[in-house]
C-alpha cells in the first residue's frame, strides 16, 4: 500500500513539475524558433542589405554602412559580396524586427562568425544600436578594434586642425552641438562632416572656426548667424536611448566621435 502512495506521491510531483515548467520550456522553445533561420543570400545590395533567395530584404542589425556615393560604399559592400554571396546564412533577430522601410533586421551568421560585427571590424560601417542585446558588447568592441588599427572609416585625420577641435558640449534636450577651437589658429572646416549612427548629416559650408572660439550646430530650421549653425530638415537627430556623434573632415577621415548613453 505504501509503495502505491509513493508512486502516487510521484506522478503528482511529476505532473505538477511539468505543468508549473510549461510556459518557461514553451517560451523558450518559441524563442529559439523565431528568434533563427537558415536562409541562402541571392545577392548584395550595399555594405549593410542583403537579399534572400526568397526576395526578402534583410538590414544588418546593428551597423551602418556608407551610402551611395559616400567615402568607402563600394569597398562596403565588396567586403559584404565577399562574406555572403550564395551562402548559407543564419539569420538572428532581435527585438526589433523590422525597419522603417519593411526590411527585415537580423545578425547574418557564417560558420559561427557573425557578419555584422565582421563589417565593422573591417572598417566598412559604424555600430548602429537599436536594442541592447548579446551582440552590442561584440559590436562596440568591433569599432575599438577598427579604430585601434585605423582603418577605412575609421582612419583619424592628418588635417592640423583634428587636434584643435574638441565637442564641448552635446544638448541632448536642446539638440545642440558645441564644438571648440583649442588652438592658436584659426580653422577651415569647410566641407567638414557631423554624423549621427544613421543617415542622418550636417555638412559644414564655408566656415572658419576662429582661434579659441567655439560654434553650435542647432538641430532646427532658422537661419544661420555668427554663432550658431542650424541642421535643417529634422525635428531631432541624437536619441537619448542612444547614439554617436562621428566628426569627419572634407576627406571623410575621422576628426572625433562620441558615443552618446553607450
Amino acid at each position: 500500500m505504501n509503495k502505491k502512495r509513493e508512486i502516487i506521491l510521484l506522478t503528482v510531483l511529476i505532473f505538477l513539475f511539468i505543468f508549473l515548467n510549461y510556459n518557461f520550456i514553451d517560451n523558450k522553445i518559441k524563442e529559439s524558433v523565431k528568434n533563427s533561420d537558415v536562409k541562402i543570400v541571392e545577392r548584395v545590395i550595399d555594405g549593410d542589405t542583403i537579399v534572400l533567395e526568397n526576395n526578402t530584404h534583410i538590414r544588418l542589425l546593428g551597423i551602418n554602412s556608407p551610402e551611395k556615393n559616400e567615402d568607402y560604399d563600394i569597398e562596403a559592400t565588396d567586403s559584404l559580396i565577399e562574406l555572403l554571396s550564395n551562402k548559407n546564412v543564419t539569420l538572428e533577430y532581435g527585438e526589433e524586427r523590422t525597419d522603417l522601410y519593411g526590411r527585415t533586421l537580423a545578425y547574418v551568421i557564417v560558420d559561427g562568425k557573425n557578419i555584422n560585427v565582421e563589417q565593422v571590424k573591417r572598417g566598412f560601417a559604424n555600430t548602429y544600436i537599436y536594442n541592447n542585446d548579446e551582440y552590442s558588447s561584440a559590436l562596440n568592441d568591433a569599432w575599438n578594434e577598427c579604430l585601434a588599427v585605423g582603418k577605412n572609416l575609421c582612419e583619424k585625420s592628418n588635417d592640423k586642425c583634428a587636434e584643435c577641435i574638441e565637442l564641448k558640449d552635446l544638448n541632448l534636450k536642446e539638440q545642440e552641438v558645441t564644438f571648440y577651437n583649442n588652438c592658436s589658429f584659426d580653422c577651415d572646416l569647410t566641407k567638414w562632416d557631423i554624423k549621427d549612427e544613421g543617415r542622418k548629416n550636417f555638412f559644414f559650408g564655408n566656415f572658419i572656426l576662429g582661434s579659441y572660439k567655439e560654434v553650435n550646430v542647432i538641430v532646427g530650421n532658422e537661419s544661420d548667424n555668427e554663432n550658431n549653425l542650424f541642421w535643417k530638415g529634422y525635428d531631432y537627430v541624437w536619441t537619448a536611448a542612444g547614439d554617436t556623434l562621428f566628426l569627419r573632415d572634407e576627406n571623410g577621415k575621422l576628426v572625433l566621435w562620441k558615443g552618446i548613453n553607450r
